[in-house]
Order: structure tokens, then C-alpha cells, then sequence
């Protein structure tokens, strides 16, 4: 089939296109700035073509040949999204209805119970998109997902950041109302599954993961597999929904214009009332993705790739929980990174040399009081402290203990990474790598990366930050002069 992907920048269209792409479809990704694929691994292998929605103009061609169209735009945290959305989705169903696509597959959010839309736009547009499309004309199928567990899903963000930022908290009403969330691995199976259904199938699913759960729970339930500490939540009746969406933009990265809306669906219960679409689509063996699971996936996932890029290994047919380059800069979490470069005059294998002698009796070159002190403030702790050394005083292989580090990655003579076993709350990774620039030049490239666990986590790295021009900076500058000078004494005399 040949599939229409709109939102392909977005959270769940950039993770549904290698998905399409994985059981055999012709993918066509709708942008209105195609420069937004260019770095997504998938981009080769799809049609991208350049339009508007709201623009109706600009979609000359854009449905022909296509078989299922998936709408997954929306403007929320625009001025007038509701009107806009409106519009949006009025331009898809007429050109999908005029160019003869097969079927409309649409991903909601819940739907509202009678008298709530007054108090959820947000809730209110979407049910509204999914009306618009429902009359289109194409055979069309509304999926009503609420919170969407994953990284990148504006609501997994605010929980995620909620929860690791306040062991203590006040919070709103809202969070005691029931949820039904739902894993993103699961919303792709279904938004999959949906180009399948048969003609006559022209309506909307509920769909859900396994647990109902408070969203006070899923605070806890979150810190319990983040290995945080238990959350205290002290309820507050007066802090309103208008407030404590303010709380919410000012805990969290996530913006204002989008908290707020958000904020608002969650004063309503969010819970399926069905689970029709297993007819359908049923089950997968293990049965569907629980809340806890599906928040080990986030975290183990988008962490692990943050370590090596931010993409570098995300966005394949199984791993949608990963990180994507189109994804907005305040998902993901939090990773703290200190970059130091420096030109080398010196040739690349003097620089690896130099690099691959880290630690043990060579030290680390920068402030050996203060690499000692770590130590023994590790130990101090429990940790296991510099003592441990290095096996060989000039090579090293995967696996093997070096100080208070482990070594993660070798590429010989271009990167060395090693993850750090010291006591630290959160997890952190130091990068050496040898590279030329577009001139040639060697340059040495040295990176720590921290992914912070809880509060402690963020205020670890504000108490070290200080220190690093003379730790990480000194650093980088002695083992560019060692490179340069080990290549000095290795020349031949004249």
C-alpha cells in the first residue's frame, strides 16, 4: 500500500513511518518544511513533499495514488488552534474524498463526557477533527488514545519532569481522576493494524493499555521505575486548573501554550469505555503493554541513545520509544553535556595513543588533586574509588574496569567511551574521540554527558559545573599538548 503520512515531523508520525516502511509500504511524508526530515534515519526511503493543511492550494497532488491517509497534525499551543484545526482537517477530508483514498486513519483523544467540552478545547477540537473526518466520505477510523506513554509525548514529558524535579509537591484535584494511558509502542500497532480494516468500518475505538491509574499513581508508579525515592503529594483543592498549569510551565520544560490546554483535558477522567477494536485487531500474545513497562522502554531507550547522539540509533521499526531529530528540544529528558574541542598538531594515531593511556598511573590529565578527591569521596560512599586502575598501562578493551569507569565503546584510533561506575545520582559517560575538521586538521573531541536522576541529580551537576573549565577543560588541553608532544619525540632526528 502506499501510505500518507501528515505530522511525519511530529512524535507519533516521525515513529510510524519506519513502522510503515517495516511491513512493506510506500511511504509519502507530508511537511510543510521538508529541511525537518532531513536528519531522520528513514528520510531516503520516503516520498516528501512540501504543503500546508491550512493551505488547501498547496495540496495538488499530494493524495493521488494514495491508498490509507493518516491524519496526526494539530495545532495546539497556537492562538485558535480550535479554528485552525478546524480548517486542517476539512482540506485533508475533501482532498482524501476527491483523489479516492481507501481509508482515513485518524489518532484522537478521548472523548468527552456530556457537558465537559466547555472546559477542555483541546479535548473538544479533537473530537471535533474526528467528526469532520468521519463525514469525509472515506471509510475513516478514529483511534481515542489518552496519555500516550513514551518519550516525546507532551504528556509522558510533563510527568516525567513533574516527578524527577519534586520529591515534594503540591498538587490540583486533577490528580486524582482515573487514567487509562496507553504505551506508544501499542498506539503504532493499532495505527498499523487500522490500514487493514475493511471497507464498512467507518467509526471510532477506544484504546488503552492494561492499567487504570490516578495521575497522582502514575507520579509514583514513574519514580518507582526511575529508582527514585517515593513522591509526597499534598492536595490542594483551591489550585485551579489555570494555576497549576502555570506550575506545571514553571516546573517543566514544557511550554505554557501547550501546558495549558494539556492541563485542562486532565480535569477529566480519561478512561475506555470499550475495547472494540480487538475484534480487529487483537491483542498481542503477552498481552498489551503495561504503565510500567512501558516507562522502562522510555527511559532505558532515550537514555542509552542520548549517550552515543541524540539519534544516532533511534527511529527503527522497534525502538519507537527513542529519541528522533525532529523531536522538540524539551523531550527526552534532560541530559547535561560538557563539550570541549581543540586542534591538534599532531597526527591522528599520537592523539589515540595519548587517549587509550587514561587513567590508572598516567592519571587523567587535569588537577590530579581533584580526580583524587573524587576517589575518595566515592569510596567514602561506597563506591569503588580510583583504586581499581587500569589491566595494561597503554591498551584497553571493552568491558574492562578503568578507575571508577567501564569502558563502553572502543573504535580504535577514533573513539573511547566509558561509562562511570563511581556513586552518582544519575548516570554519566565520558567521550574521547579523534576527528579531522573539513580542513583536515586532527582535533580532539572530548565530551561528558550526565543524565540526572531526581532533584539530586540537577543539583549534583550545578555543584560540579564550576569545576569543569579546570577539570574537563584542563583536560582536553594537556592531552592535545601530549599528543603533540609524543609526536615530537617521535620524530626522527635531522
Amino acid at each position: 500500500m502506499r501510505c500518507l503520512v501528515t505530522g511525519a515531523t511530529g512524535y507519533i508520525g516521525g515513529r510510524l513511518a519506519p513502522r510503515l516502511l517495516a511491513e512493506g509500504n510506500e511511504v509519502r511524508c507530508l511537511a510543510r518544511r521538508a529541511g525537518r526530515l532531513r536528519d531522520v534515519p528513514w528520510v531516503s526511503r520516503v516520498e516528501v513533499i512540501e504543503g500546508d493543511l491550512s493551505r488547501p492550494e498547496t495540496l495538488t497532488g499530494v493524495f493521488d495514488g494514495v491508498d490509507v491517509a493518516y491524519y496526526l497534525v494539530h495545532s495546539l499551543g497556537q492562538p485558535g488552534f480550535e479554528a485552525a484545526d478546524r480548517r486542517a482537517a476539512t482540506a485533508f477530508a475533501a482532498a482524501a474524498h476527491a483523489a479516492g483514498v481507501r481509508r482515513i486513519v485518524y489518532l484522537g483523544g478521548p472523548e468527552l463526557a456530556a457537558g465537559d467540552a466547555a472546559t477542555s478545547a483541546h479535548l473538544r477540537s479533537r473530537s471535533e477533527v474526528g467528526r469532520i473526518l468521519l463525514d469525509s466520505g472515506v471509510p475513516t477510523v478514529v483511534l481515542r488514545a489518552a496519555v500516550i506513554i513514551g518519550s516525546g509525548s507532551a504528556s509522558f514529558e510533563m510527568l516525567r519532569h513533574l516527578t524527577e524535579r519534586l520529591p515534594v509537591m503540591v498538587t490540583p484535584r486533577w490528580v486524582a481522576n482515573r487514567i487509562q494511558p496507553i504505551a506508544v509502542d501499542d498506539v503504532l500497532r493499532y495505527l498499523v493494524g487500522c490500514a487493514g480494516l475493511p471497507p464498512e468500518v467507518n467509526r471510532g475505538f477506544d484504546i488503552a493499555g492494561p492499567d487504570v491509574l490516578t495521575f497522582g499513581e502514575m507520579m509514583q508508579r514513574y519514580a518507582r521505575v526511575a529508582g527514585l525515592s517515593r513522591r509526597l503529594l499534598v492536595p490542594v483543592r483551591p489550585l485551579t486548573p489555570a494555576l497549576s498549569s502555570y506550575w506545571v510551565g514553571l516546573v517543566t520544560p514544557v511550554p505554557n501554550a501547550l501546558a495549558r490546554p494539556l492541563v485542562a483535558s486532565l480535569v477529566h477522567e480519561a478512561v475506555a469505555h470499550e475495547h472494540d477494536i480487538a475484534a480487529y485487531l487483537p491483542d498481542p500474545p503477552g498481552g498489551l503493554t503495561g504503565f510500567d513497562r512501558a516507562v522502562e522502554l522510555a527511559l532505558t531507550r532515550v537514555r542509552d541513545a542520548e549517550v552515543e547522539t541524540r539519534w544516532s540509533t533511534a527511529a527503527g521499526p522497534d525502538a519507537p520509544a527513542e529519541p528522533l531529530p525532529s523531536d522538540p528540544d524539551w523531550s527526552g529528558g534532560t541530559a547535561y553535556t560538557d563539550l570541549r574541542e581543540r586542534a591538534v598538531a599532531a597526527s591522528p594515531e599520537a592523539l589515540w595513543r595519548v587517549i587509550e593511556g587514561v587513567g590508572g598511573e598516567h592519571g587523567w590529565y587535569s588537577f590530579p588533586l581533584a580526580w583524587s578527591v573524587r576517589g575518595w569521596l566515592d569510596r567514602l560512599v561506597g563506591g569503588v574509588g580510583l583504586r581499581r586502575g587500569r589491566r595494561h598501562p597503554h591498551h584497553l578493551r571493552v568491558g574492562e574496569a578503568l578507575d571508577f569507569w567501564r569502558v563502553e565503546e572502543i573504535v580504535p584510533g577514533e573513539l573511547l567511551r566509558l561509562r562511570a561506575e563511581m556513586r552518582l545520582p544519575g548516570r554519566a559517560w565520558l567521550e574521547m574521540q579523534v576527528r579531522r575538521d573539513g580542513a583536515g586538521q586532527v582535533q580532539y573531541r572530548q565530551r561528558a554527558v550526565f543524565l540526572p536522576r531526581g532533584l539530586a541529580g540537577h543539583a549534583y551537576w550545578a555543584a560540579v559545573a564550576p569545576f569543569h573549565a579546570l577539570v574537563f577543560g584542563g583536560m582536553a588541553r594537556n592531552i592535545a599538548e601530549g599528543a603533540e608532544q609524543f609526536a615530537a619525540e617521535a620524530q626522527p632526528p635531522r
